[in-house]
């Protein structure tokens, strides 16, 4: 398992500059969250809920680490693979639905604020403010780490996984959100 050492100290030093007010809420409580996978097909004889589609860019047996820090309005993430294909521009980004057996089991993109047309490629919605976006370039040994913050929390019930695209995202008009076919897949669901 690859660990986001990185990641966990850029989260944690933005939660200590964090502070809630005193009449907070159980809403705004403080959430950290980790979770890790190792990548298997959606055939495999013990299920994962890292799930690889593709297995030349997301290798099975490659692995994934998701940290989530969110604390009265912002939410930081941090994303962590390693052993995926070397020198590669990959797209990520949260999910609605859980991992299936088919790349489209997981539903669209998480947004903040939804876009009343679905799919959604228009770019007032389909942006990384308004998604988790989590795009990342791997080195040449597969190993990547991404991060994004947002001002905002997810809606409790409104996340189920991490999906890795074939490609970085687009930020074009028309073709907003797009990053090619879903390669694999990483069943979390976000606080």
């Amino acid at each position: 398992m690859p660990r986001l050492t990185k990641a966990a100290v850029v989260l944690a030093a933005a939660a200590l500059s964090m502070s809630l007010p005193t009449n907070a809420s159980a809403s705004t409580d403080p959430y950290w969250l980790r979770a890790q996978g190792q990548f298997a097909p959606p055939t495999a004889f013990i299920p994962s809920r890292a799930v690889t589609y593709d297995m030349a860019l997301v290798p099975a047996a490659a692995s994934i680490e998701v940290d989530e820090f969110a604390e009265d309005t912002s939410t930081l993430l941090g994303l962590g693979v390693k052993g995926l294909k070397p020198n590669h521009m990959y797209g990520a980004h949260v999910h609605t639905k859980p991992c299936g057996s088919s790349p489209d089991a997981s539903g669209p993109h998480y947004q903040n604020q939804q876009d009343p047309h679905q799919p959604s490629v228009d770019s007032a919605y389909a942006n990384s403010s308004n998604e988790a976006w989590l795009d990342f370039k791997t080195d040449r040994k597969g190993r990547a780490v991404a991060f994004s913050h947002h001002n905002w929390r997810f809606r409790p019930g409104g996340t189920g996984s991490v999906v890795i695209h074939e490609h970085g995202t687009s930020t074009e008009p028309g073709s907003a959100g797009n990053a090619g076919a879903r390669v694999a897949c990483f069943t979390v669901a976000f606080g």
